[in-house]
């Protein structure tokens, strides 16, 4: 017998399956692969079902970096949140989702941290992927942020606030006024010593619109009287932080008659901590949020709060986006979707 080297395991191959092998595999020319990816609706049913099959059973994955350079597209859009873990703004991302995916679209999603220079790094970084798009939250930026995205041409829809000078497009509504709202309703319900309680952190820009709609309104309702806020910068925008909140906030402000929370995360852990510790909801303290989440409706007694159109945004977003991208009118389009104060137990 020979003494050879003794057989190895076999090493797997690490060539990728290309378009010539699914044509091969399909019994087509590779041009036919090729428009069963781009128009399929040109390729006969049976010869695009086979392609498919070939797709499929070969695992081949179509280089979208060099179709979209042949194409100048990148069928992307970017899109920034200051948050991960909110229910508001995942409801928004499902709307955009629901129009821009069947259009070939996908999204590129960044998220700031209500951090003002985090925001222009970060944006751009995605127009660095050359998006077709923009989607953010907000209409707050730093000048050198707004400057980018006007040099840089690509369509830019901004959401979930309010301004006379959008960057490009804007689908939202007003914070401030949503709050002045809210506090003249529970003014018109007798309440007479309302007290904020919500971020004031820099970049958080909406907490702070809709503090500035509660001074608004305490100031015409109560002139002369100096609000009363409590600040809740440091803490993380959890339920646990709504429960400590309700006793700092009572502690701090014990004249108050009404916490008007600048979210429902807070509120509702306020709520359910005050179920827990004996705290009468409105007898010794009412309460009320912003957003309308889910839980707010479900939780006893329910919350009173702002009702916002979350998952329209994005689908009217969507739209902006989508005929700013082919090349629509390129004047600027503003849709105020406007808001709803919800009265329920808390109140």
């Amino acid at each position: 017998m020979g003494s050879g080297p003794a057989a190895g395991p076999r090493r797997a191959s690490t060539r990728s399956v290309t378009l010539r092998d699914v044509a091969a595999r399909a019994g087509v020319s590779s041009q036919t692969v090729s428009r069963v990816l781009r128009i399929p609706e040109e390729v006969a049913p049976h010869t695009r079902e086979r392609v498919e099959a070939a797709i499929r059973e070969s695992g081949y994955v179509p280089n979208l970096a060099a179709r979209n350079l042949a194409s100048n597209r990148s069928k992307i859009v970017a899109t920034v949140i200051p948050a991960l873990g909110s229910e508001l703004f995942s409801e928004t991302l499902t709307g955009l989702s629901a129009v821009l995916s069947p259009e070939g679209y996908q999204l590129l999603l960044g998220y700031t941290d209500y951090d003002d220079e985090r925001e222009e790094d970060l944006i751009r970084s995605l127009l660095g992927r050359r998006p077709d798009g923009i989607c953010l939250t907000g209409t707050v930026h730093r000048e050198s942020t707004v400057a980018m995205l006007r040099t840089a041409g690509v369509p830019v829809v901004e959401t979930w606030d309010w301004t006379d000078s959008p960057v490009d497009t804007l689908v939202g509504f007003s914070n401030e006024r949503a709050m002045y709202a809210m506090v003249s309703f529970l003014h018109e319900s007798g309440y007479r010593e309302p007290c904020f309680v919500g971020s004031l952190l820099a970049g958080d820009h909406r907490s702070l619109r809709r503090l500035a709609g509660f001074r608004r309104a305490v100031n015409a309702f109560r002139p002369g009287r100096e609000p009363r806020v409590v600040d809740a910068s440091e803490y993380p925008l959890t339920l646990e932080s709504g429960a400590l909140l309700l006793d700092t906030a009572r502690r701090a402000q014990p004249e108050a008659d009404v916490l008007v929370f600048s979210t429902d995360v807070l509120a509702c852990g306020a709520l359910l901590a005050a179920g827990s510790t004996g705290v009468r909801v409105p007898g010794d303290i009412a309460l009320t949020g912003f957003g309308d989440f889910e839980l707010s409706r479900m939780v006893r007694p329910g919350l009173t709060t702002v009702s916002l159109p979350n998952a329209r945004i994005g689908r009217e977003a969507a739209a902006l986006l989508l005929r700013r991208m082919r090349g629509g009118s390129s004047a600027a389009s503003a849709l105020d979707l406007g808001f709803e104060i919800r009265p329920r137990e808390s109140t």
